[in-house]
């Protein structure tokens, strides 16, 4: 998977994890999405790190079609280089599927079983600009190894008070891997969606949020839209199923956003 045209690479990938020990607050939406708003003017990977492999649908790839998954890069130690998947939806894809689930209690034999990810990931670095780990919604073994081999963590948040305990949980694991494996992970941002400014609980929250996390709460919001729900059925992000939809719009925002604080520069397909 070679670079895109027209651009000149010095520098190698920042990686993002976007993670939330909470189910159900549009992580594997926004990672989908993120990736689709990044892919035309960068070189994007998206890792798919949940067994049930909703990014990898999401992404149009077929997951059961699959000759390998992250699960072999994992267990199997078959290079990431080998796995990776061009989309449909304009990045590069490492699928998962089902069997990733057996991949929790496999690695717990394995000798340094949290570097696993992080040394597949090093080895790809070079070739793309940005490379966004979908996590599962659980504190398990594969969120542990996300967290290694990533830069940055991005957070995705329904604006509920769950939502507040959630990220609680989820700031004392972060504290952990800090502490033991990798000192360098930091909270790119979080980010409120499926958001309703007619709910006064969730301006309530957003409101706590902005006052407790400051600049670490992205600007952009990403609203309560069914055409991102809809997206996946049809194998398509959001950005391609509906791109004038409310939530595909901004979605796009976010995208820019983020390049901007993450200073990924500007690049452009030639």
């Amino acid at each position: 998977m070679g670079d895109k045209k027209g651009t000149h690479r010095t520098k190698m990938a920042k990686v993002y994890c976007v993670a939330n020990q909470k189910g159900g607050v549009g992580k594997t939406t926004t990672t989908v999405n993120l990736a689709a708003g990044l892919a035309p003017n960068y070189r994007v990977l998206l890792i798919d790190l949940d067994p049930q492999g909703n990014a990898t649908t999401g992404s149009g790839v077929e997951k059961l079609k699959l000759s390998s998954t992250i699960y072999d890069v994992l267990v199997k130690s078959i290079p990431l280089s080998e796995v990776i998947t061009e989309a449909p939806s304009g990045f590069d894809v490492v699928g998962s599927n089902r069997l990733l689930a057996a991949a929790e209690e496999e690695l717990l034999t394995i000798p340094d079983k949290e570097l696993r990810l992080k040394k597949a990931v090093d080895s790809v670095r070079k070739s793309y600009d940005v490379i966004l780990i979908d996590c599962p919604p659980t504190l398990s073994i594969l969120t542990v190894d996300a967290f290694c081999a990533s830069d940055g963590l991005i957070i995705p948040m329904t604006c509920e008070y769950f939502s507040l305990e959630g990220v609680s949980d989820l700031l004392l694991s972060i504290r952990q891997v800090r502490e033991q494996v990798n000192p360098n992970l930091v909270i790119s941002g979080l980010l409120r969606v499926k958001f309703d400014p007619r709910v006064t609980l969730q301006r309530q929250v957003s409101d706590q949020l902005k006052s407790f996390f400051g600049k670490s709460v992205y600007g952009t919001v990403i609203p309560t839209n069914v055409r991102l729900a809809e997206a996946p059925s049809f194998g398509k992000t959001g950005l391609q199923y509906d791109p004038s939809s409310r939530g595909a719009q901004a979605y796009m925002a976010f995208a820019e956003e983020f390049a901007k604080k993450e200073k990924l520069g500007k690049r452009t397909k030639g």
